[in-house]
């Protein structure tokens, strides 16, 4: 049997040696990864003449207003079209043609109207009823060219020259524009309770062709395939919720501010109390959870032999209103299992990591203390909120005006299938003037989209991923530059041997100052890299999306495979910048040789780094989950009326759950911008803990710089100097 080869012990290089005259962060330091830092500035140059450009060629109107078969904008002021925001169609039949989603635009004249027809009627009854009824008229030609007053032209003509729709259909406006009023009643898909219509020219047609037409309409400016209907269907759910916001904004503001309030309290809390409190969080947890299991077998027992209960989740589909799921046994079944699993999870491992776990407490609570001496951590997340805020804004700007960029491109439009002009590229101002028009009766010279054929128009979609990739740069250099600087004021904290006598004056300061000056170009360097796979994975969604429907299914397997890879290889290389970003802070390094010796450390104490680390992260789960889901609670007894003293003020809603989720996700998120600067200490003294296990012994010269609990859990203590020289 061959011996099994060992791994030498510096494998993972040597541990580091103790150093007399280190003290915490390093402060003579010189510039690292220079040419990166060059590199950043020259991209972060060339974002804004990126920018600047965008906004010289680029026009946010081509997005706002739709625009009708000239050009014009629709409800632009300061044009005739200001008070006409709604753009309709002459013949929407016309927009069912397949050819549309190619020529991404309808065959058919497009007017600007300040109200949808709300009637059925055509051009020739028009012309029946003209001498008994010239209101007919006046109201039929408001959906005509602008001028054209001539009910007496042949039927033929005005459609050949399209001067008037050859009818109108009841219609409403949806995206700025006039979609058919489709209304469904007893199953059945109706226009002004109509399922059939005459078209102009008297043909008999059902409304399934509107809603044909229309879907082509929508996924044009939607980009999907959803049809009109149920966007119709989605934009009334959205008006409601929309108004509970209005109602109750006020108290989701308040139900934030006291999640803040309870999360500050909460971190101020661990330092006086960390034990006590964090195990009164891992058993509040676990008393919580136990009766949620209790309560949802009891109301599942409590639903039992009532026949609407025993309805599946999947036979009743989506509902707006959740109280319909909780009258099923089945929802407090699934509920029931995921608590019963959650639960055996905490509990397995309280009983065999008892130990770590008490490590894992010692290390939050000196997080709590670093914290305590230095609050000005705390508020540190609003400086990375408001540049955050700046790059978000800076490219949504940049991405709109690139999108908006082109002149105005126009195409012969015809409803002739074998006319040789058909889709060509055209000039409205001599259009009369060629002999399309005789080639191809009724051909139109009408606006298609808005591109170009220089070569600024040609390379959008290339500036487009560039504003993207840049974006992601700026954002993740935001995030390391936090980073390191909290990294970097409680590394001050750790390696001061009396705290918080020897403690620097302004750490978050000075550690700020110490990152912008020498270290940005190592920042910008591990931003980089993890920027480059953040967006191949946004190609690895965006090609998913376009092949949702390919059948073939090595290339859909393959596609899965990568978007796995890439998403494991995010998630380390975030962790791998975490920790280099702590060594770059501690001794001002360049940034491949801080994640070569955090890797290295990491790796020599491998055990205590796959225990410890995850343990904490998940008492400190553990800690937002228990306030957002107290404030959640709490939000929930005041939206359902359940708390009499203020039971007045309610507001009165249509979806009681738009703003109970809306609290909980949003307490979620505020405790997890206090927590994450509470994680950033914890890894940091991690990190210490173990380079000082490394460098010290505990001697007089080399005493540990960890509290007294930590040596006491360790077995370790220092030698005072006066038993050292009884020795």
């Amino acid at each position: 049997m061959a011996r099994k080869t060992e791994v030498p012990s510096s494998y993972y290089g040597e541990p580091q040696k103790f150093d007399p005259t280190f003290r915490g962060p390093i402060h003579n330091r010189s510039c690292t990864d220079v040419l990166c830092c060059v590199i950043f500035f020259i991209v972060i140059l060339g974002y804004i003449a990126l920018g600047t450009v965008a906004w010289i060629h680029g026009d946010p109107r081509k997005v706002v207003y739709p625009t009708d078969s000239n050009g014009q904008f629709c409800g632009q002021q300061g044009t005739p079209n200001a008070n006409k925001a709604i753009l309709f169609y002459f013949n929407i039949l016309h927009c069912a043609n397949p050819a549309v989603l190619i020529n991404l635009q309808c065959p058919t004249r497009q007017l600007c109207v300040s109200k949808c027809p709300d009637r059925f009627a055509t051009y020739i009854d028009m012309q029946y009823n003209y001498r008994s009824n010239k209101s007919y008229w006046d109201y039929y030609r408001q959906f005509c060219k602008p001028g054209f007053n001539n009910p007496w032209k042949t039927v033929s003509e005005v459609l050949r020259d399209e001067d008037c729709p050859s009818m109108l259909v009841p219609s409403r406006p949806f995206l700025q524009r006039c979609f058919p009023d489709f209304i469904t009643r007893n199953g059945t898909l109706t226009v002004a309770n109509k399922t059939d219509f005459k078209d102009g020219l008297g043909k008999t047609r059902s409304v399934t062709d509107l809603r044909d037409a229309a879907n082509r309409v929508t996924d044009i400016q939607q980009g999907t395939e959803s049809g009109v209907t149920a966007m119709l269907d989605a934009k009334e759910v959205g008006i409601k919720i929309f108004e509970d916001y209005a109602s109750s904004w006020y108290w989701i503001l308040i139900g934030l501010v006291i999640t803040m309030v309870v999360s500050l309290l909460f971190i101020l809390l661990l330092r006086f109390t960390a034990g006590a409190l964090l195990w009164l969080v891992i058993f509040g947890v676990i008393a919580a959870i136990g009766y949620g299991i209790w309560h949802c077998y009891w109301e599942y027992g409590l639903l039992q032999g009532k026949p609407d209960a025993e309805v599946t989740i999947s036979d009743i589909g989506f509902q707006t209103d959740f109280r319909v799921y909780l009258q099923l046994r089945q929802t407090w079944l699934i509920f029931m299992i995921c608590l019963a699993v959650i639960e055996a999870i905490i509990v397995l491992m309280l009983i065999f990591l008892r130990r770590r776990v008490r490590i894992a407490i010692a290390l939050l609570k000196e997080g709590s203390k670093a914290i305590g001496y230095i609050m000005s951590t705390l508020f540190y997340p609003i400086i990375t909120f408001f540049l955050l805020a700046v790059c978000i804004a800076y490219w949504a700007v940049t991405s709109v005006f690139l999108a908006s960029s082109g002149e105005a491109v126009y195409k012969v439009m015809t409803t002739e299938p074998k006319c040789q002009y058909a889709n060509l590229t055209c000039n409205p101002e001599i259009f009369n003037k060629t002999n399309v028009t005789k080639v191809c009766p009724g051909a139109q010279c009408s606006f298609a989209f808005y591109g170009g054929e220089s070569l600024y128009h040609r390379y959008i979609f290339v500036l487009q991923l560039c504003n993207l990739l840049i974006f992601l740069w700026l954002v993740n250099f935001t995030i390391a530059l936090g980073q390191c600087t909290l990294a970097g004021a409680f590394a001050s904290y750790y390696w001061a041997l009396k705290k918080p006598q020897d403690i620097p004056t302004c750490p978050l300061f000075a550690s700020f100052g110490r990152a912008i000056r020498y270290h940005t170009g190592s920042l910008a360097f591990g931003a980089l890299i993890l920027s480059i796979v953040q967006f191949l994975r946004i190609i690895l969604e965006y090609l998913d999306s376009k092949l949702k429907g390919a059948h073939n299914a090595f290339a859909r397997f393959l596609l899965c495979c990568l978007k796995c890879c890439f998403w494991c290889l995010e998630h380390f290389i975030k962790f791998m910048n975490r920790n280099a970003y702590i060594m770059i802070a501690i001794y001002g390094k360049n940034f491949c040789t801080s994640a070569r010796e955090a890797f290295f450390l990491l790796m020599r104490n491998v055990v205590r780094v796959a225990v410890l680390d995850k343990v904490t992260d998940f008492l400190l789960f553990l800690g937002k989950l228990l306030i957002s889901g107290s404030v959640g609670v709490l939000a929930f007894f005041f939206f359902t009326r359940k708390i009499p003293v203020i039971q007045e003020e309610v507001p009165s809603l249509n979806y009681y759950w738009v703003p109970l989720l809306t609290v909980i996700f949003g307490s979620y998120m505020v405790a997890h911008g206090f927590f994450n600067v509470y994680s950033m200490c914890v890894d940091t003294l991690f990190l210490c803990f173990l380079v000082d296990l490394e460098k010290n012994n505990g001697s007089a010269a080399r005493p540990y710089y960890m509290s007294g609990e930590l040596r006491r859990i360790l077995n370790k203590k220092n030698v005072k100097p006066r038993s050292a020289k009884k020795k």
